[in-house]
Parts: structure tokens; C-alpha cells; sequence
């Protein structure tokens, strides 16, 4: 969702808030937003305490991975679909490798997913 839409809507939600119930619809308004925000984080700091456990870079089949891929996605959906953090490899770009070679390098554009790309393992181990 664009972040300027959560501010219409929170900004609209005190000031509805405020000219039906006055002071304590702005309160209402205001533990509204309060819990939403505070879903947000309990979901980031899950996503980011599963990851943390994983190595560094890894994903359990890359292929699988780039199967889901799909442009737009945040780097928050990308960890989550990984499981682990990616292997920074240029400004923007990440990395994620499997047991068997295979990697999957995505590119981010302000924060959403632009291009990636399969790597595919050749026979001596090293992607391609």
C-alpha cells in the first residue's frame, strides 16, 4: 500500500474521529492507529527474528524462489519468502544461494523489487 494512503486514512480517522465524539473520538482514533502500527512492527520483528536464525544468504531451493518472485515486492516479502537475509552483493542488489549452487540475485528500486535472475549452477559448483 502507498504510505500516503495509511496518512489519508489515519489523518481522516482523527478528524472524523474529533467531529462526531470530540476529544475522546480523536483518543479513539489515536489507539486506532496506535495498535495498527504496532501490528506492523510485531510482523516485521517476526519476519526479522526467522530470518536472523538462518545463514546468511541462504534459501532452502532458489528456483522455488524465483518461481514466487514478482516485481513490487518489498524487501520485507523477499525475506519472508527466503527466510534469510540476502548477501548484499551491489548497492540494490542481493543474493541468495541453495545447497546445490543455485542462486537467485534480486535488483530493488527504491525498496521494491525491479529485476532478478536465476543462476544456475554449473558442474564444477560456481553459479552462472
Amino acid at each position: 500500500m502507498n504510505p500516503w494512503i495509511g496518512v489519508a486514512l489515519a489523518l481522516s480517522a482523527l478528524i472524523l474521529g474529533g467531529l462526531l465524539l470530540d476529544w475522546q473520538g480523536v483518543i479513539f482514533a489515536t489507539t486506532g492507529i496506535i495498535f495498527w502500527l504496532l501490528l506492523q512492527m510485531s510482523r516485521l520483528m517476526r519476519v526479522m527474528k526467522v530470518a536472523g536464525s538462518a545463514p546468511l544468504g541462504s534459501v532452502a531451493n532458489a528456483v522455488m524462489l524465483n518461481s514466487k518472485l514478482h516485481a513490487g515486492m518489498t524487501l520485507v516479502d523477499l525475506i519472508k519468502l527466503a527466510g534469510s537475509l540476502g548477501i548484499k552483493q551491489a548497492p540494490e542488489t542481493y543474493q541468495w544461494r541453495d545447497a546445490t549452487g543455485d542462486a537467485v540475485e534480486v535488483v530493488l528500486k527504491k525498496g521494491k523489487l525491479a529485476e532478478w535472475r536465476l543462476l544456475r549452477a554449473t558442474p564444477d559448483g560456481q553459479a552462472s
